[in-house]
């Protein structure tokens, strides 16, 4: 039953902190992003954000500063929106996994159209 409600309260964090970072802050360093997940803990102490950020590295690493900049701001923010007891600590994490499926795409379509570069 636990784990149906922390499913629940990880949605409802992505939803919110997805429309906090896109209307809320300002910050010029934060780039195009995406929540793509979010793990909360069982006893609703900690929730990782997973972020995919488009762009170089640098880009990733002025988006992932700002938002630790305004971590208290949307933990704030979030606790006025879904009236939690205790509002999770939030960690911020990148996700490489849409940067990894799309170059497994490029792969495949290199090898479907025989264009790898290799020669037999």
């Amino acid at each position: 039953m636990a784990k149906v409600r922390t499913g629940r309260v990880g949605e409802q964090i992505k939803k919110e902190l997805s429309m906090l970072i896109q209307t809320e802050l300002k910050d010029p360093r934060i780039g195009f992003l995406t929540v793509t997940g979010v793990d909360v803990t069982s006893d609703l102490s900690m929730a990782k954000i997973y972020l995919s950020v488009l762009g170089d590295d640098e880009a990733r690493d002025n988006s992932l500063k700002a938002l630790e900049k305004a971590n208290g701001f949307l933990r704030s923010e979030l606790g006025k929106r879904i009236r939690f007891r205790h509002t999770p600590e939030l960690v911020f994490k990148l996700d490489s996994s849409i940067a990894y499926g799309s170059k497994i795409e490029r792969l495949l379509s290199e090898i479907k159209d025989g264009d790898t570069g290799h020669e037999q």
